[in-house]
């Protein structure tokens, strides 16, 4: 393996330890035995435990990021918000990790996600900033409403987030068993309470129009997410 396969090696056994026995009990020895590497190339690429796993962390969240884009790129209505929360709740659905990160599972993620929230500050501040903006480019086009403070807005969309994530957990077995079902629930309360209904024709062409700039600003937060990986890596 080269010195960047070896690295990817490391932390998808790194992302399968978190999943498997939980943050606390992961050991780097064991990380690096099952990767086939030493101890000491563990700590070639990071510093300390901490700085892998938040690459872990990382690496997922710039995954779910690129599918939005991806998303966003194929059709732009994907930049409603309601469409826009639907895609990462599939998303959320099918990666454990990323279920973990969003519903603050303490038994895998242990001390990680204070940990994360220490370290990425700056990064989670340039998030909230992001969506902000996107909801006032929306705003400027007609497809979110303007009755509303758009911190008001950004509150409520995140608490819509937070209720459907987490009651994957609390509500287990208590809603709908299909999950497209579930995820289309989370696109209509979005769009009940923060967007505009111009109809069909005329919300695909303010779409056409607004997402250039909404996808720039999701870009640069994809090249602020690479970075930050960057940074947790040694070389």
């Amino acid at each position: 393996m080269d010195r960047v396969e070896r690295r990817e090696r490391i932390l998808e056994v790194a992302g399968e330890l978190l999943l498997a026995w939980g943050y606390g009990r992961v050991t780097i020895d064991e990380i690096a035995r099952r990767a086939k590497v030493g101890k000491g190339t563990v700590y070639l690429h990071w510093k300390t435990k901490d700085a892998l796993f938040l690459a872990v962390v990382l690496q997922v969240q710039y995954r779910s990021h690129q599918q939005q884009l991806d998303r966003m790129r194929a059709d732009p209505l994907e930049i409603l918000p309601s469409r826009m929360l639907r895609g990462l709740f599939c998303d959320f659905l099918d990666q454990p990790v990323l279920r973990a990160m969003y519903t603050d599972d303490a038994d895998v993620l242990g001390r990680l996600n204070d940990t994360a929230k220490r370290e990425l500050t700056e990064l989670i501040t340039e998030g909230d900033r992001m969506l902000r903006h996107h909801l006032e480019v929306l705003r400027e086009h007609g497809l979110v409403r303007d009755d509303l403070d758009v911190h008001h807005q950004q509150y409520a969309l995140m608490a819509m987030a937070t209720g459907f994530f987490t009651g994957e957990a609390l509500l287990a077995g208590r809603g709908p068993v299909a999950p497209e079902v579930r995820a289309d629930i989370l696109a209509r309360t979005v769009h009940s309470a923060l967007e505009t209904s111009p109809g069909q024709q005329a919300a695909a062409a303010a779409a056409a129009e607004a997402a250039p700039e909404v996808i720039a600003l999701y870009e640069r937060f994809g090249e602020l997410t690479m970075g930050e990986m960057r940074r947790q890596v040694r070389d």
